[in-house]
């Protein structure tokens, strides 16, 4: 029997108590359903009043109801909620969104695609895409991840799958092409050049882990260094703290044992000087007294009476005491402590000179712990110690040069080749940046032969690439600084449009010398010995990127960034194609 369908709405089964599905739905006398659980604790508050009502319709019953399972209700509640849960997950999170690939066989509201086919040129969503999966036929279809760009894989001349390399041309190409414009090229399979350049890979990959093993092991010794420096420095800064700290209680030791002399002294002549006062003012005290009983006897009426008195000797004290004179006083008023103060001051002195003295052997100790940024190379020899190969980066290349020969070889063609459009592509001047940042110390050699100018410059990878700007041309703005070689071997040093003229001669092979973290840049001219051209001292914010811009006079251009260890060259020429 077909299974009735019933239009409903998620709301009409709700519990009007916890306002979700209901879940083990019971239902009342009045005919309002609940769950089980939801109406349970309403009248279990509702218990000590002995009135039991409908939290909807509030029809109230004397007896709490008993409450049974409502089997129909519970059995289309569950029903409704697997419908719910499968509109949850219907396809409309499957049809195309913005940034989606469309399927193309999809009509009206298109479906998104999940895969595409090379040999049918479209994409398909899960549906459409059923026949590729299961037909013998249309199994040996290429199959790959849906791609809105599949008419770039698609030779615009021949209407054809590229699945061809030219090596010569450095582009992709189909079959057909092998037999036109490429005819007698070096041209491989996809696959081919593929497993090629996945070997080059995991070689550039070794070389670069290798790298990473060698500025680990020197972050390392530097952390080391770091450590060794601030222990040292820590060590230090506590023994002359000790140091100090036992100086200066020394100090204070004699300063007290010189101030505790300088008042004894004060003592012993303050102490002779109270008894001697004391002895002066007894001595005035009798003096008074004798001045004072001869004034009276001198206002005596009685001459007898006044006779008398002189004769007994009453008022005649002595003139002087046997033991003490006024004259004899003798009292230090100006107590002299200079030869304390000159000793002092010549300790002083001596301390100073001694100190100042001593204190002058300390940088050349210092010094040795510091970190000492290690001195630019001298002979070829040591600049190879610290050379880089580079590649060039076939997105940064104008439309006019041809790469070949493992990305180390640029010529120019008179036409612009089918390059696909890259933000790192520069569009107005042929220029070309390398593909490896070159950071820390790295040293690479350019050779040039042939007429015309070659600039050789470095470069911040954020160098704007399209138009013709200063901005974009090496040498013309703040993100690059370069050497200019002109056809007559005049140089001239490039950087934010300031030109630079070097009288000096250049031989036909440059030597280009960074010190990232010093924030040098070298130029050297190459024979048997390195011969400074040029060298700028600034701030590298940003990893560098070698470069070249070529200027041709004639077809037969070529500048070569040089491996002397392996005896390969990267060649850059320019020439008529």
């Amino acid at each position: 029997m077909a299974e009735a369908s019933i239009s409903v709405d998620q709301d009409q089964f709700s519990c009007p108590v916890c306002l979700d599905v209901l879940k083990d739905p019971v239902t009342l006398p009045c005919g309002h359903s609940f769950c089980k659980v939801c109406i349970n604790g309403c009248w279990d508050q509702e218990d000590r009043k002995g009135i039991y009502s409908c939290p909807q319709c509030r029809d109230t019953f004397n007896l709490r109801p008993v409450l049974h399972r409502n089997n129909m209700l519970a059995e289309v509640v569950e029903k409704v909620k697997k419908k719910t849960e499968l509109q949850a997950a219907s396809p409309a999170q499957c049809y195309a969104g913005p940034g989606d690939v469309e399927c193309d066989f999809c009509t009206g509201r298109k479906l998104k695609a999940v895969k595409s086919c090379l040999m049918c040129l479209a994409s398909y969503c899960e549906i459409h895409l059923n026949p590729h999966l299961e037909r013998p036929a249309l199994k040996k279809h290429t199959l790959i991840e849906a791609s809105a760009k599949l008419q770039e894989k698609i030779c615009s001349q021949h209407n054809k799958l590229i699945e061809i390399y030219c090596r010569t041309d450095q582009t992709w190409i189909c079959y057909l092409c092998t037999m036109d414009n490429h005819k007698g090229h070096d041209t491989v399979t996809a696959t081919a050049e593929r497993a090629e350049k996945q070997s080059e890979l995991k070689e550039e990959q070794i070389k670069s882990q290798q790298k990473i093993q060698e500025k680990q092991k020197k972050v390392q010794e530097l952390k080391q260094a770091v450590n060794t420096i601030k222990l040292s420095a820590q060590t230090a800064v506590e023994d002359s703290e000790r140091i100090f700290t036992e100086l200066i209680s020394s100090m204070e030791k004699k300063r007290s044992e010189v101030t505790e002399l300088i008042r004894a002294q004060e003592k012993a002549e303050l102490s002779r000087a109270e008894r001697l006062l004391e002895q002066v003012e007894q001595e005035i005290a009798d003096l008074q007294r004798r001045v004072n009983e001869l004034e009276q006897l001198s206002h005596t009426h009685d001459h007898i009476q006044f006779l008398q008195a002189l004769a007994s000797g009453r008022h005649s004290p002595p003139l002087h005491r046997p033991d003490f004179h006024a004259s004899n006083i003798t009292v230090h008023q100006h107590l002299s402590f200079d030869g304390v103060r000159n000793s002092l001051s010549d300790l002083k002195k001596r301390l100073e000179e001694f100190c100042e003295e001593e204190f002058n052997k300390i940088p050349p100790h210092a010094a040795a712990v510091q970190i000492i940024s290690p001195q630019e190379p001298e002979s070829r020899e040591d600049f190879l110690k610290h050379f880089s190969y580079l590649t060039l980066n076939p997105n940064t290349a104008h439309r006019k040069l041809i790469l070949s020969e493992k990305n180390r070889v640029v010529t120019e063609s008179e036409t612009e080749l089918r390059y696909s459009d890259h933000p790192e592509r520069f569009d107005f001047y042929t220029q070309v940046l390398c593909k490896e940042s070159v950071c820390g110390c790295c040293y690479w050699e350019v050779e040039r032969s042939g007429a015309g100018g070659v600039f050789i410059s470095v470069s911040y990878k954020g160098i704007s690439r399209k138009g013709e700007g200063d901005e974009c041309v090496f040498g013309y703005n703040d993100q690059s600084w370069g050497l200019w070689c002109s056809s007559s071997s005049s140089l001239s040093f490039w950087h934010n449009k300031i030109k630079t003229e070097l009288r000096v001669p250049a031989s036909s092979r440059i030597g280009v010398y960074v010190d990232h973290s010093a924030g040098t840049l070298s130029f050297y001219s190459v024979s048997d010995t390195m011969k400074l051209l040029h060298r700028v001292h600034t701030t590298f914010t940003q990893p560098l990127y070698a470069g070249f811009r070529l200027y041709c006079l004639r077809s037969d251009l070529s500048v070569r960034l040089c491996d002397p260890k392996s005896g390969v060259y990267i060649r850059a020429q320019k020439m008529a194609h």
